[in-house]
């Protein structure tokens, strides 16, 4: 069983002091029986009073707030998660049964909410890549299998390439994009056979054989699989999700999942810097991990205000 000690930083600076700084953060990774927090440390600027509570769909939030003038804001997230193998569906189920399986699920409850099309104007194009690859034809496991080598194959992974204001028809043109970006355009090809998908933020730890997002805030898909339950599977890696992943948050896209996000009364000039640091117990880094914070990039051109009108700089890119 991997131990991995994660270390996640934030920091926005401003120009001139800011106050009335209302913020939630999504910095608690899950506990269940695949993963076990041993270790959770946050410190954040002005040590303010943060409430925890669960969201809808089980995630743990924090919410605090900031009256006084500021300069910053620094979050600070320490810690150790013990990750555990889990079994891999058997696929013994007839092919017929598990769709039929599908079909009694779509309107109930949780499975309802993960079915929802996003608004996507090249929904078409999508559901003709779908209908080629005969995924209603097989099981649900191997289309989901099919789909997501489908997203690794054709779309190329190129950091800063896209934003978190990219629109998933533009990612579906440019065929490129990254953690996040593979991630919706795999939900939605999911959703098109019925099969329920939910986003997952979390962390991807470092291999010897190194994977796409080491050492970074990562993004991938859990798609619901008859008989089995949520599967993991990452079209940014074209596997199966196991031991060397660390979710922080599930949700129906990243606007559900996103580690930090707030409002402010004050100016809209600021900059915002992310570090992430993922290690083995034993100190072993992903080579990409970065030892310090580094700014986050701008759209060009676009004019914020000081209730940041992109729900408060959704943060960290997602790589």
């Amino acid at each position: 069983m991997p131990r991995f000690k994660i270390h996640h930083v934030t920091k926005y600076s401003y120009i001139t002091p800011v106050r009335d700084s209302a913020n939630q953060i999504l910095l608690f990774p899950i506990n269940d029986d695949y993963q076990e927090v041993i270790k959770h440390e946050l410190r954040i600027s002005g040590e303010p009073n943060v409430d925890i509570y669960k969201d809808y769909y089980g995630n743990e939030i924090g919410s605090f707030m900031n009256s006084e003038p500021h300069h910053e804001l620094f979050i600070d997230l320490r810690t150790e998660v013990v990750t555990k193998s889990r079994l891999q569906p058997t696929d013994e189920k007839p092919a017929e049964e598990q769709w039929l399986e599908l079909i009694k699920i779509r309107t109930q409850f949780p499975y309802i909410d993960f079915l929802k099309q996003e608004r996507f104007n090249s929904l078409n194009n999508a559901k003709s890549v779908v209908d080629s690859l005969d995924s209603n034809i097989s099981t649900p496991l191997q289309a989901t299998k099919k789909l997501t080598e489908y997203v690794f194959i054709n779309f190329e992974y190129i950091k800063g390439i896209t934003s978190v204001e990219t629109t998933l028809d533009e990612v579906w043109n440019l065929k490129a994009g990254v953690c996040q970006d593979f991630a919706h355009v795999l939900l939605e090809m999911l959703k098109i056979i019925n099969i329920p998908a939910r986003y997952v933020s979390g962390y991807i730890c470092p291999n010897k054989k190194g994977m796409r997002g080491e050492g970074a805030t990562h993004a991938w898909v859990e798609a619901y699989i008859p008989f089995y339950g949520w599967l993991g599977v990452d079209p940014t890696n074209n596997c199966f999700v196991d031991d060397l992943h660390v979710r922080l948050a599930i949700g129906r896209s990243f606007i559900d999942c996103s580690p930090v996000k707030g409002t402010y009364k004050g100016t809209a000039s600021h900059t915002l810097e992310v570090g992430v640091s993922v290690s083995y117990e034993d100190g072993r880094t992903s080579d990409e991990a970065p030892a310090v914070l580094t700014p986050q990039p701008k759209k060009p051109g676009v004019q914020e205000n000081s209730y940041r009108k992109y729900m408060e700089m959704i943060q960290q890119q997602q790589q």
